[in-house]
């Protein structure tokens, strides 16, 4: 399988697949779309084990991110959210499969086994977003100060309840400026800690090719997409805390529509199943024209994740905190690198 550098990737056209292809010449194809996924800091967490005609998803411990995200929850929705990738991408291409969610009791970085059976699972819905998996695109630009039309709410809604998870749309005005505020206010919290700004320079470095955050992205309004060469250094040793507060604080209560990802458990299976809520979300999104960034910092901070569920009134465990609209200026997808199928595939 040949490597595909920095945003090559993106380009994976389902017509490259031979009718003709084997199963497994068909699931490492489907992969291409799976590995599109969104990861935190665009870490891309995951490794599949392709078996013939079965491919294990398998989480990658070493692109944890230990400050961030100690219990490797959002690694976990990563990947996740790689799952149904593949799901969309083996209904299109008529693979009837079934997944064994977290089949190893000894292995815990085993999280799911996909197998193509003829009696097995194949979802026309899903096949219909395999376009969307190339469209998607996170944004941190300024939404229009427009609501979602009613009908593509209920959509995402839907998209979100098929795999499991709750939706909670937050577009009361004054609901929104709380949840800000604690965005900020989280965003304050991990700037004060240098180990969180360590961790995050890290993955923001311009040496970074295949994976991370590019320093330098055309368009990014928020501080830490600020094109300078030394960029990386600079949040490494500075607390920008501040700033970043108040642009994040901007975006959130400027959003029309806020949506909340939550699930009943907070467990392996839970984070599972909120990864695939998001990608199915967003991929929605994505054929609706819709665009969305995350407004994680509440969660990534346990304190303020608990306000979060009070202001909302739920009895769920928050999971992802995302703004959804239309960009003000739509220009074209700036999509993050991916590391090589090589590395990705076994």
């Amino acid at each position: 399988m040949s490597a595909l550098p920095q945003t090559a990737a993106w380009s994976v056209d389902e017509h490259e697949l031979d009718s003709t292809a084997s199963t497994e010449e068909k699931l490492r194809f489907a992969l291409r779309y799976a590995v599109l996924a969104p990861s935190n800091h665009n870490t891309q967490p995951w490794h599949f084990i392709v078996d013939g005609d079965s491919v294990t998803l398998c989480a990658d411990r070493l692109r944890a991110l230990p400050v961030v995200d100690p219990f490797d929850r959002e690694l976990m929705i990563s990947c996740g959210a790689a799952l149904l990738n593949l799901r969309v991408a083996l209904s299109y291409f008529g693979l009837a499969y079934a997944i064994t969610l977290l089949p190893s009791r000894f292995d815990p970085d085993v999280l799911a086994q996909v197998r193509i059976v003829s009696d097995g699972h194949c979802d026309a819905a899903l096949a219909s977003l395999l376009p969307a998996v190339r469209r998607r695109v996170t944004t941190r630009e300024i939404f229009r100060d427009e609501p979602l039309p009613s009908g593509v709410l209920q959509q995402l809604v839907d998209a979100v309840e098929a795999e499991g998870a709750d939706a909670v749309c937050i577009s009361s005005a004054p609901v929104r400026e709380k949840v800000a505020e604690l965005v900020a206010e989280a965003d304050r919290i991990q700037f004060d800690d240098p180990r969180f700004r360590r961790e995050l320079a890290s993955w923001i470095h311009p040496r970074r090719r295949e994976d991370g955050m590019p320093a330098l992205s055309a368009g990014m309004t928020a501080l830490l997409d600020l094109a300078a060469p030394l960029l990386a250094s600079v949040v490494r040793t500075f607390d920008l805390g501040g700033g970043l507060a108040a642009a994040h604080h901007a975006l959130a209560e400027g959003s029309p529509l806020l949506v909340c990802l939550a699930t009943s458990t907070d467990d392996a299976p839970a984070w599972l199943a909120a990864g695939q809520a998001l990608e199915r979300l967003l991929l929605v999104a994505a054929n609706a024209g819709i665009t969305a960034s995350y407004l994680n910092q509440p969660i990534e901070v346990g304190a303020l994740r608990e306000r979060l569920r009070t202001l909302l009134v739920i009895d769920a465990v928050p999971q992802l905190v995302l703004r959804v609209g239309r960009a003000k200026r739509p220009g074209p997808a700036i999509h993050s690198p991916r590391r090589p199928l090589t590395e990705l595939v076994s």
